[in-house]
């Protein structure tokens, strides 16, 4: 996982629902908002099927295009047309009516182009941009040479490529539910409104505070990874636990900023910030020796001649390499923020490509930095690589680059994981006041400290980036990338493959959803017609539950060892990778 600057599209919420775009604008979401609820409960889900497969035949999204500005209305776009919404007959005796959002009743003064309108009119990337917001959201290979370092070049090779198509293979899961859930009318905006739509509110609970807990983490490893910079660049002088402290109140002083809509600039900047780092990172090792140092303090590895292994090293025992595989996990996190970079597509159907070709350049980056650093550096890398550099010139200058774009990269983690913990939880859960009311406002100027107060504590217990990282790809990243998906697919194909077609569904004449049956018969048919890839997915989750277990075991072990065989030790002026 990168610094993560594709989260600025995050800040801004689902694009097609901002309210920065116009008074015409403003207009349309207001009138739309007295009708529709985004999480009501009185919605089916062949509801949201229903509006989905309008939404994705309309002749906007199927050229690519921007909407007109004018409201044409929508008689060639008749929800009764073949091959874009079941007919229904009402004369079946056993028939039964469930739910639904409307009572055979207009929706409000709102047109349905007017709903295209309004969804639409900010909805312009193309998959060159999603791209590009892919790469940089996910791509972070300053842990890929430390991994190779626990598992060889061989097993970290394979398993960065299983684990790469693994991820792939989730985000695919991830953009099919979209386009089946996804419409004008009930827009998705984030991870988890798919998890409410296919399983409920605990699901899409559960979710939002993994993505909460996540970020705090995310945050938490960065507050380390600047306190040993710093360290590194006073040569020790100075309280490893200050340095921390000192970043954590910096954070909670700019998290101040509610909006960072005008700091997008920043993450571009971070980009090309973490680029620089990157090559000079590789270029130094090529013509240095190891920081042996840092090697120690960190890995406890003593200074002698240098060693690589095509297997798994001498040395390194299981729960060691599992921590190196979570860190391939770690790297590959990404799919949290998948839904609202397909909310920003002009044609959500191309999103395939722009991940494809994502997670393609990410693995030959993560192969060829992994495979150059440790090639040099074999044992003694370290996790950040960067702070593996020996001369103290160049240390200094990578350790500089990289605390300007950590820092905007906590800003984003603190802004968006105080967001999702505000909105989806406080105000969920607990009834806290909208961030807009003045009463939001100023609880938002006292969660912002106690957020990067808990940061703080995080990093200051747990000071060890290979295995806090590998704890929360385990706990957290695994989830969104390996677990969630196959889970959520699976109920969505049992209640979307179990409407028999032309006799159930969503009927919009009456706004109620017609089923024959429930219970136990129907999810067994809804799973039985699609059951190899039900099967599979099934698997998948189940194995990627186990890997999560081992995981969670193997970097808490990891943490036990590092307290006892290295520097790592918890409220401690020492710097886990030297002075």
């Amino acid at each position: 996982m990168a610094n993560n600057m594709g989260l600025m599209a995050a800040d801004g919420g689902d694009p097609r629902l901002n309210d920065n775009s116009g008074l015409e604008r403003i207009d349309y979401d207001r009138r739309r908002s007295s009708a529709i609820k985004l999480h009501d409960p009185n919605v089916t889900f062949e509801e949201y099927l229903y509006y989905a497969k309008l939404s994705r035949g309309h002749p906007n999204e199927a050229s690519g295009t921007a909407p007109k500005s004018t409201s044409t209305g929508l008689s060639k776009y008749n929800p009764f047309a073949k091959n874009l919404a079941p007919t229904y007959t009402n004369d079946t005796e056993n028939e039964k009516s469930v739910g639904g959002s409307t009572n055979a009743q207009p929706w409000h003064d709102v047109s349905e182009e007017e709903y295209v309108q309004a969804s639409r009119a900010l909805r312009t990337a193309g998959w060159g941009a999603v791209f590009y917001l892919i790469t940089t959201d996910i791509l972070g290979p300053y842990t890929t040479a430390w991994a190779f370092s626990q598992m060889g070049y061989g097993p970290a090779a394979v398993l960065y490529f299983i684990f790469g198509c693994f991820a792939a293979y989730g985000g695919f899961l991830l953009w099919e539910m979209f386009l089946d859930l996804d419409s004008d009318r009930y827009p998705l905006k984030s991870y988890g409104d798919i998890a409410y739509r296919v399983a409920g509110t605990i699901a899409r609970h559960t979710i939002n505070v993994v993505q909460s807990v996540q970020l705090l983490f995310n945050v938490g490893i960065i507050i380390i990874q600047n306190g040993q910079g710093l360290s590194q660049i006073s040569s020790g002088s100075v309280c490893f636990i200050v340095l921390c402290f000192v970043w954590a109140i910096a954070g909670a002083l700019l998290g101040q900023i509610r909006t960072l809509q005008r700091l997008g600039w920043l993450a571009n900047v971070a980009i090309w910030l973490n680029v620089t780092v990157l090559i000079i990172t590789t270029a130094v090792v090529f013509h240095s020796d190891p920081n042996y140092e840092a090697a120690l303090a960190n890995n406890a590895a003593p200074k002698g001649p240098k060693l690589t292994t095509a297997g798994p090293p001498e040395g390194v025992g299981f729960q060691a390499q599992v921590v190196g595989l979570m860190q391939a996990v770690y790297s590959y996190g990404g799919a949290m923020l998948f839904v609202e970079f397909m909310a920003e597509m002009r044609r959500p159907h191309d999103f395939w490509k722009s991940m494809l070709y994502a997670q393609s350049f990410i693995f030959c980056c993560y192969m060829i930095f992994g495979f150059l650093i440790y090639s040099r550096q074999g044992q003694f890398t370290i996790n950040p690589n960067y702070q593996g550099v020996s001369p103290y010139a160049w240390q200094t200058a990578v350790n500089s680059i990289a605390l300007v774009s950590t820092l905007i990269a906590a800003l984003l983690y603190g802004n968006i994981g105080i967001k999702v913990l505000y909105s989806n939880v406080l105000m969920d859960i607990f009834g806290f006041p909208s961030l807009a009311k003045r009463t939001g406002k100023l609880l938002w100027v006292g969660v912002v400290p106690i957020y990067w107060a808990l940061a703080f504590v995080v990093a200051a217990a747990v000071p060890s980036v290979s295995n806090l990282s590998g704890l929360i790809a385990a706990v957290c990243i695994l989830q969104f990338s390996y677990t969630f998906p196959p889970f959520l697919m699976f109920f969505h194909n049992a209640q979307r493959d179990a409407i028999q077609e032309g006799v159930e569904g969503f009927n919009p004449t009456t706004g109620q959803t017609v089923r024959q049956d429930s219970g136990l018969s129907r999810w067994k048919r809804g799973l039985q017609k699609r059951a190899a890839l039900n099967t599979f997915n099934l698997f998948f989750f189940l194995g990627s539950v186990t890997t999560a277990v081992l995981g969670i075991y193997s970097a808490v072990v990891g943490l036990i060892d590092a307290y006892e065989k290295t520097a790592v030790s918890g409220f401690s002026c020492t710097n886990p990778v030297g002075a």
